[in-house]
């Protein structure tokens, strides 16, 4: 693996990468938003076919739900001097009995420590779901996503786990109704605090 000096190179060499090409459903296409000024990371599962077919993060339900939870609009999403976009994997994995197929291994292994050397300015990382928190906290992560989420404390300032936003998980919000009436604002004010000080703008 070659090193990078500049975060222009490396994302040129991802959109490159035919690692998985073998076991994708489509051809690879691997989609990420990545910029050295960001402040925030947020790090999801993979793109879904809706992501894949628009080649859009998060342009499906699950987007939308996700930027309510952060109390920010689509365009300071898609603002890479703000956010930067990593999932855990960057292609369309396919579909499984019930949702997608885990992301792939492979991305994370090949790319996801180069951007991170790069990725200088983040000062919040946001993990979606339990593929992410596995990755980041490892052995600190609680015995469960639930667990994990209701402490999000113990892993403050660098990081704030999340549920997955997908309407799969309404049930899971449901029988958990803490999630938005105290997670949810705790976040919001973690998010607008780091733009603010990153932009001297209130979000």
């Amino acid at each position: 693996m070659p090193k990078f000096s500049k975060i222009s190179q490396l994302n040129k060499a991802i959109k490159a990468c035919t690692a998985c090409h073998a076991v994708l459903p489509f051809a690879p296409q691997p989609i990420l938003q990545i910029n050295e000024r960001a402040k925030i990371l947020i790090v999801g599962q993979a793109p879904s076919l809706t992501v894949h077919q628009t080649k859009t993060l998060w342009n499906d339900a699950s987007g939308k739900r996700l930027v309510n939870w952060l109390g920010i609009s689509f365009e300071t999403l898609y603002n890479p001097h703000h956010v930067a976009i990593m999932p855990m994997g960057f292609c369309y994995p396919g579909r499984a009995a019930s949702g997608d197929l885990p992301p792939r291994k492979e991305c994370a292994a090949l790319w996801h420590n180069p951007i991170l050397k790069l990725l200088t300015n983040v000062e919040l990382t946001i993990l979606v779901g339990s593929y992410a928190q596995a990755y980041f906290l490892g052995k600190t992560k609680k015995s469960s996503l639930t667990e994990t989420v209701r402490n999000w404390p113990d892993y403050a300032p660098r990081y704030f786990p999340l549920p997955h936003p997908s309407p799969l998980n309404n049930i899971w919000l449901r029988k958990n109704p803490w999630f938005n009436d105290d997670i949810i604002p705790c976040l919001q004010k973690t998010v607008k605090d780091v733009l603010y000080n990153s932009t001297g703008k209130r979000y």
